[in-house]
């Protein structure tokens, strides 16, 4: 026994001096014992903690369904003693239990009352939903926030259990996220990391000329059919862009009838459960916010949206201007055409866009440097711009420089907040201060801090104080992944989806006014 110690200590440091040789020509075989190892430790870890269980529950007399069955049981559970496992620190406990993980930690709480109490502590769980599939920081918005659903009321004094939230976020059912989009549209399994699919938007989809009903059907059944799933199979969320912004009798019916359009179409092929949201609404929770307004720069227009606790306030206004990414791409085509550059398609002017404009902080100093950059497209060899790479930009501010006749983008988001204040819907001044970009074109470098410094030059103090211009979270696909964590709320299908059922009984509950 003793021989066989020396060699094993001599062969660990022999090992050990192989692995930190700078010539060891195999450096990653050691490393692959790593996995090894650790999978052998969790083994182990699983079977004293099955051991421990055989041992409680065989501790039980073997009567289903009786009286003594059950008081044996609890009783088992409040006074069971495991020996020398009760010794064992708190902290060690607590670290087995994250080895084991979260199924063998929550059998784990079956044991004995003082286990209990470990397993159920929140600082478990929430180590691993850290660990999860979701950023924790977006899971506690989403909990805190969302699990009431679209009225967002939260009672704060109640205590939040991550165990149960974790429980019930493993079994709520994967969804089909379906972002209508402005220029195209994303759809994909909410269970993905990341849209799988676009298509043109359902506003656009088909013959025009064809009833919406008709093009809705088609629409779907397009998804539906690329997705290869079948309709009935599982919830789905679709984001409705702004439409009909005004906030008129006018404006509300037609919103109202779109929406209603929607949930007929699916429910009528048999979707098991709908939920509808502003696109605009979407972007904001993608940023973790249910207040503040979002300008979403879409493919022809940009709308400037007050949202306030996750309803988009068309009372204080909402403003439209009609400068999108087409505009943009289209003034970029002008400046290189002026300069002969030669290109084959639009679809080259836009991906020089995407990939050498981005919006000055001073645009008149920007004038004076050399601003010239190159890149280059598939098929079509090598550009290179100079001052268009943020003259292109420039028009959201100065569009009377693309010949466009339209408020810049921080006059009308200025204006949204003078409304917001004006308006007095809410005893926080400050709801509105947060500014939220969405769209592919505010993507663009350098627009976050732009728009920021010209509110700031133009606002009053009373209102500029405090404003935060955040960027899209989620790049072109902030709507997507705004649905996605809603799709993932441990409360979704209860307190999000509306069944067939009850928009039989109440369409009107569904109008999103």
């Amino acid at each position: 026994m003793r021989r066989r110690s020396i060699q094993s200590t001599s062969a660990a440091s022999s090992s050990s001096r192989h692995f930190d040789h700078p010539t060891n020509p195999h450096p990653r075989r050691t490393l692959d014992w790593v996995p090894i190892i650790w999978h052998r430790i969790r083994a182990l870890l699983q079977v004293l903690v099955a051991v421990v269980l055989r041992k409680f529950w065989g501790s039980v007399p073997n009567r289903p369904g009786s009286t003594s069955n059950r008081e044996s049981a609890e009783d088992d559970h409040n006074n069971t003693s495991m020996g020398d496992l009760d010794r064992l620190p708190t902290d060690v406990f607590v670290q087995v239990l994250k080895l084991l993980g979260p199924k063998e930690a929550a059998r784990s709480g079956l044991v004995c009352k003082s286990w209990k109490v470990l397993v159920s502590d929140n600082r478990l769980w929430v180590f691993f939903l850290t660990h999860g599939k979701h950023p924790f920081d977006t899971v506690l918005f989403a909990e805190t926030h969302l699990r009431s659903g679209p009225m967002l009321y939260f009672d704060h004094s109640q205590q939040i259990s991550f165990m149960h939230i974790f429980a019930e976020r493993a079994i709520v059912p994967g969804a089909i996220i379906v972002d209508g989009g402005s220029g195209y549209c994303k759809y994909g399994w909410s269970k993905y990391a990341a849209p799988s699919g676009r298509c043109a938007t359902f506003l656009e989809f088909g013959n025009l000329e064809s009833p919406v009903h008709s093009r809705l059907h088609h629409f779907f059944s397009t998804i539906y059919s690329r997705m290869q799933v079948r309709a009935s199979s599982h919830p789905i969320i679709v984001s409705v862009p702004i439409c009909y912004p005004e906030d008129t009798e006018a404006a509300r019916a037609s919103r109202r009838q779109l929406r209603e359009a929607i949930y007929s179409v699916l429910f009528d092929m048999n979707a098991p459960a709908v939920c509808a949201i502003d696109q605009a609404v979407l972007a904001l929770y993608a940023a973790r916010r249910t207040s503040g307004i979002v300008v979403n720069i879409g493919f022809n227009v940009t709308s400037v949206v007050p949202i306030l606790r996750g309803k988009v306030m068309h009372e204080v206004g909402i403003e439209v201007l009609a400068l999108g990414a087409l505009k943009l791409t289209g003034f970029l085509k002008e400046l290189m055409q002026q300069r002969n550059i030669n290109f084959q398609s639009l679809y080259t002017v836009r991906t020089i866009k995407e990939k050498l404009c981005y919006v000055a902080s001073d645009y008149d100093a920007e004038l004076h440097k050399d601003t010239k950059q190159s890149c280059e497209v598939a098929s079509e060899g090598l550009f290179t711009l100079s001052k268009e790479c943020f003259q292109t930009g420039e028009i959201l501010f100065q569009p009377h420089i693309g010949g466009l006749y339209s408020m810049g983008l921080h006059q009308a988001v200025a204006l949204c907040m003078n409304h917001c204040l004006a308006a007095e819907v809410a005893t926080n001044d400050g709801w509105f201060k947060t500014v939220v970009l969405a769209g592919g074109t505010s993507c663009l470098p350098g627009l976050p801090e732009r728009l920021e410094k010209e509110l700031h030059k133009l606002l009053p103090p009373l209102i500029s104080e405090g404003i935060k211009v955040i960027p899209p979270p989620y790049g072109t696909d902030s709507a997507w992944f705004g649905a996605k964590i809603i799709s993932n709320v441990s409360t979704f299908c209860d307190a999000w989806c509306i069944t067939k059922k009850q928009f039989r009984q109440n369409p009107r509950r569904i109008s999103g006014d």
